[in-house]
């Protein structure tokens, strides 16, 4: 899929098919964190992969928002180390990446940042001094995806030309 419509049409999908993500485009999405941009080039995030549903299970329990998870095949957790510059941003970058390349080969994905965080820590073996990102969560939908625009606010609405308040129209650029 182009990277544009990619884009344009992903969603965030909590609902998988039993369909599990081949081992090859594991290795793609994962591949798309690890090329991801960092500030001062440090890629400090690490990520842990999750897959035996036992540990699935787990992360359900440890999420007060996420017990989705349960059913899907595959967690990704993204954490930081909060003393590299821009930590939080890098993370989100690389969340921002897998997710993307996912979607490109038709596997959803959702995440969840509401979790308890001394729990998770300890079934993971998180050390304190990292930063836990979030929890992505990926698999097949469990429905059918029609590819089309997401409906979204206009940029009139959220574009501001050379300072806040000031309205934007698309005829103003150059």
């Amino acid at each position: 899929m182009e990277t544009y419509k990619t884009i344009l049409t992903k969603l965030d999908i909590r609902r998988f098919s039993s369909k599990k993500i081949p081992g090859e485009l594991i290795l793609k999405i994962l591949e798309a964190a690890r090329s991801t941009g960092t500030a001062f080039n440090a890629q400090n995030w690490r990520l842990i992969l999750v897959q035996e549903t036992s540990r699935l299970t787990q992360l359900a329990k440890d999420s007060t928002r996420g017990q989705w998870v349960e059913h899907a095949p595959l967690a990704i957790i993204v954490i930081t180390d909060p003393g590299e510059p821009d930590h939080g941003l890098d993370g989100g970058r690389a969340v921002q990446n897998m997710q993307l390349a996912a979607w490109s080969f038709g596997v959803g994905s959702g995440l969840f940042t509401i979790l308890n965080e001394d729990a998770m820590r300890k079934d993971l073996k998180v050390p304190k001094k990292m930063h836990i990102v979030a929890v992505v969560v990926f698999g097949y939908p469990e429905r059918k995806i029609s590819g089309e625009r997401k409906n979204r606010k206009p940029l009139s609405e959220i574009v501001h030309l050379g300072e806040y308040g000031r309205g934007f129209d698309s005829k103003s650029l150059s």
